[in-house]
């Protein structure tokens, strides 16, 4: 499994693979949610690895703008460092969801202190959804860590990957990725911080307008 990681899902996570979708993906983690009713013409905004004062108020300040809602999977250390934004974020009629409390990589730790960490993470989230929310940092996670989460949390993964954060990838591309692969029902990871805000600043609005306009509801997973 880490020889896998480290062939196909870092090239993947640092945005040198292009696509919206990568459903071998969903082979691994089936119990996973990966999209929503395909019926509705709706997309679920998602917003990893805040909160942090650089990146967050604008995000806040956007979704308000287009009136959309959006589920923020915050690292714990970050809620804890910075209170007033998570308590802004549910404030202004969002959702929480658990990112680990220190950002892990799926093999830095054994899989009983892995989910310690998510579990450390899970005691910094006011008003948590039920059963919590769960990303994994990194899009992938132990099989021990799947099963043990899938009993105890709603694990969500993604659409629509934006890969914002990339050094490869431009605030057009970010645009052009959400247009190519956005569809009823699509979960749309865009992310909360240093490395996306830059390219989020133009990208952001320029997607929820384009989403906006092609008649897609905002909604909360």
């Amino acid at each position: 499994m880490r020889k896998l990681f480290n062939q196909i899902i870092t090239p993947l996570a640092a945005g040198r693979w292009t696509g919206g979708e990568v459903s071998f993906l969903r082979c691994f983690f089936p119990k996973a949610l990966w999209r929503m009713d395909r019926q509705e013409h709706a997309v679920y905004l998602t917003f990893d690895d805040g909160p942090i004062p650089q990146s967050t108020p604008f995000i806040l300040e956007t979704l308000k703008a287009f009136g959309a809602k959006g589920t923020f999977f915050v690292v714990g250390e970050n809620a804890e460092r910075y209170p007033d934004l998570t308590r802004t974020i549910l404030a202004d009629g969002h959702r929480l969801g658990n990112h680990t409390h220190n950002h892990l990589k799926p093999f830095a730790c054994s899989a009983q202190d892995y989910l310690a960490n998510v579990g450390q993470a899970d005691l910094k989230q006011p008003q948590a959804s039920q059963p919590p929310l769960f990303r994994p940092p990194h899009g992938w996670m132990s099989p021990a860590v799947y099963r043990a989460l899938r009993k105890t949390h709603q694990i969500v993964m993604w659409d629509v990957l934006t890969r914002d954060y990339s050094r490869y990838i431009t605030a057009d591309d970010v645009v052009n990725t959400v247009k190519r692969y956005t569809r009823n029902g699509s979960i749309i990871t865009f992310h909360d911080s240093l490395k996306s805000i830059e390219k989020l600043r133009t990208a952001l609005p320029a997607a929820l307008q384009w989403l906006k306009e092609e008649g897609y509801e905002f909604r909360l997973l």
